[in-house]
């Protein structure tokens, strides 16, 4: 069997036999397995580009019976492309309610017809009210970047064959991107700013990465001078209507999400009980807690970084909590990486952190070694300001993993240039390593592509839970910093906590943005003041805000999950718990929803 290639499970006979009576557990089981892997191929095949990234290249139309090389082709994204995706999804949402009815299931498999449920909905909940594709052209643009950069990336054939495949997608790109005028009826000034922005890094992946592959054979050089240049002159073309046109129409839609659909996607991303109110609310007093206990570390660095100033007694609270934390913050910054150093700097750290994760045997580290520190790819560059990470495909687990780190383009002026560099200063770049990489969002991937079996990995790769992949990142960094991480040197602890403050901060913005009229002067107030963040990652978290909605939210929501289950595994495990035994078995389940796992994890009372 091909790595590419699902064996589809067959239900058993006595199933088929019995067409009046309930079926079996086994029964309703199998057919499930089988549905859901079904729904993942038909699915990808609408989504070339998500194929691509999931590692599903090839797709055979079971009505018509021919195959498909997906990584050579395009989205539809047509109005009548659009109406086929959504029809797709609404018919498959009738038979699993029909034919599957989730009280049939085992836990396991009821989880994975939950999330594929609650996937359905999510993107019923897009085509039907939100609709981003009316309004948004960014996501045409990372689309077409995104299938354009992954063949380049994943070892799935020859260089030749990937390098032909993508070549056959930018000859296509003219259409494609014709197809999105016809959808786009407008948009809001920031969706137009990051499109262009973007598709510029489109444009230059074309002339330079893509150019270069292509050189290495006279047969793909000589196809590339021919489908590169109107493919390019597309994209130009693509980005003086997005300006000219696009821009200058009359809109009642803005990027602020409102209340009625923000509590509608949040609900469905979250996958828990809490409401956006009451996370307002937990966070909101989270983050009073976090910069009191910053003001205690900061006290004892203040009086050994100026000797000179008194404590700021006479200060009301909050100004001086202010002033003693972000004039300490000020001088741990100085100690930053050279502009041109911070993936040398990120590469460097791992190897530390790598060796801590071993030491304190904080999770198992798969025998994969497949991470690759890349720059963060400039098609993505608008919504991954300073980093990020891509996985392995869940289909083929072996291909490269990728931990994005966003460079400091030489055109940027040394002030902002200097701005981001203390922001990600030596000791919070460490934190970004074990966030995106060890052992964060890496090693919560590797287990995830572990998961058997296959059909189950790919329901948990491809519609995983947020809050648990985030939570996991934040979680993991504060078990790092309880056991000692960095000597336990109080600029590191500080820093964490800054961090840290900045991830509840997320659900106020994000929350106070999308649906309470947040204003970019009071968020900026809010970024730099309340959560001591320097103007360049302000400017840069602001943006984000507004190009997407309950996202932000996921860190924190995530990480007290996280802490909520280990204590309640604790509890029932009692002398018998591990740090690694309990990560390595919560990670072996792949990206559920936090709460779910309790179930899972530990015996019914």
């Amino acid at each position: 069997m091909s790595k590419s290639t699902i064996a589809l499970l067959l239900v058993c006979s006595s199933f088929a036999a019995a067409q009046n009576a309930a079926p079996s557990p086994a029964a309703a089981n199998a057919k499930f397995a089988q549905m859901s892997e079904q729904f993942i191929h038909e699915t990808l095949a609408q989504s070339p580009s998500s194929a691509s990234q999931a590692g599903y290249h090839h797709y055979r139309d079971p009505k018509t019976g021919k195959d498909f090389a997906l990584d050579s082709l395009l989205d539809d994204v047509s109005a009548a492309g659009v109406a086929a995706q959504r029809n797709l999804y609404a018919r498959w949402r009738d038979r699993f309610h029909r034919e599957t009815p989730v009280s049939s299931l085992t836990p396991e498999d009821a989880a994975d017809w939950h999330l594929i449920d609650d996937q359905i909905a999510l993107n019923l909940l897009e085509f039907d009210r939100i609709q981003n594709y009316r309004h948004n052209p960014t996501m045409y643009v990372e689309l077409l970047g995104a299938a354009l950069f992954q063949p380049l990336t994943d070892d799935y054939a020859s260089e030749q064959t990937r390098v032909s495949d993508v070549l056959a997608r930018i000859a296509a790109l003219p259409h494609f991107l014709d197809q999105a005028r016809s959808v786009l009826s407008d948009a809001d000034p920031i969706f137009i700013k990051v499109a262009v922005e973007e598709n510029e890094g489109n444009i230059n992946l074309i002339q330079t990465t893509i150019a270069s592959a292509a050189a290495k054979t006279p047969a793909l050089k000589s196809r590339f001078d021919s489908v590169a240049p109107p493919a390019i002159a597309a994209l130009k073309s693509f980005n003086e209507w997005l300006s000219s046109d696009l821009a200058k129409r009359k809109t009642d839609r803005t990027w602020r999400l409102g209340k009625q659909f923000y509590d509608a996607k949040f609900h469905l991303v979250m996958e828990t009980d809490i409401t956006p109110e009451q996370l307002l609310s937990e966070a909101q007093s989270e983050f009073s807690k976090t910069r009191a206990e910053m003001l205690q570390l900061a006290l004892p660095l203040h009086k050994q970084y100026y000797p000179d100033h008194d404590d700021h007694a006479s200060l009301a609270q909050q100004d001086r909590e202010n002033k003693i934390i972000s004039e300490v913050l000020q001088k741990i910054a100085d100690d930053h990486p050279n502009r041109n150093a911070l993936i040398e700097t990120a590469r460097e750290d791992l190897v530390g952190i790598r060796q801590f994760i071993i030491d304190k045997k904080i999770v198992t580290l798969k025998s994969r070694d497949n991470l690759k520190v890349i720059p963060t790819p400039e098609f993505e560059r608008g919504i991954y300001s300073v980093g990020g990470f891509h996985s392995a495909p869940p289909l083929d687990p072996n291909a490269e993993a990728q931990y994005w780190v966003t460079p400091i383009s030489p055109s940027t002026p040394e002030a902002s240039a200097e701005s981001r560099l203390r922001e990600y200063n030596n000791w919070v770049l460490k934190w970004l390593c074990i966030h995106e990489a060890l052992p964060g969002h890496y090693v919560q991937a590797e287990h995830a592509n572990d998961v058997q079996p296959l059909s189950r990995r790919l329901v948990r790769a491809l519609y995983g839970n947020g809050a648990y992949v985030e939570g996991w990142a934040e979680y993991v960094a504060q078990n790092m910093l309880q056991q000692g991480f960095a000597d336990n040197d109080p600029r590191y602890r500080i820093s964490y906590l800054k961090v840290w403050l900045r991830a509840i901060g997320n659900s106020i913005l994000d929350i106070r943005m999308q649906t309470m009229n947040m204003t970019d002067d009071q968020a900026m107030h809010f970024l730099m003041d309340d959560a001591f963040q320097t103007r360049a990652e302000a400017e840069g978290k602001l943006q984000r805000a507004k190009l997407s909605s309950t996202q932000l939210p996921t860190y924190f929501v995530g990480t007290e999950e996280w802490w909520r289950l280990r204590r309640a595994y604790e509890a029932v495990t009692g002398k018998s718990f591990t740090l690694a035994a309990f990560h390595d078995r919560a990670l072996d389940e792949g990206a559920l929803p936090v709460p779910w796992l309790k179930d899972l994890l530990l015996p019914r009372q």
